[in-house]
């Protein structure tokens, strides 16, 4: 797993924002298009793309798109 991988798999939970606007440092809950169902989105790719589950908690506690792979990162290797 690599992060631009993955920054690409994030993003793709967007519908209104293009992809390339999502970087490793990108504030993804300042973007319009964040709610609870893009959560549960995220949430469902990181299972599916990598086997780990995501908590709420999880989530909320990370704000750029690096602190979620980093979460991933540290779940694919406990």
């Amino acid at each position: 797993m690599n992060i631009e991988t993955f920054v690409q798999a994030f993003a793709e939970q967007f519908d209104e924002v293009p992809a390339v606007s999502f970087t490793p440092k990108t504030l993804f809950k300042e973007n319009d298009e964040w709610s609870s169902m893009t959560a549960l989105s995220v949430i469902a790719m990181v299972d599916e793309n990598y086997g780990v589950r995501l908590t709420g908690d999880d989530v909320r506690k990370s704000s750029t798109v690096e602190d979620i792979y980093n979460i991933v990162l540290s779940k694919t290797n406990a």
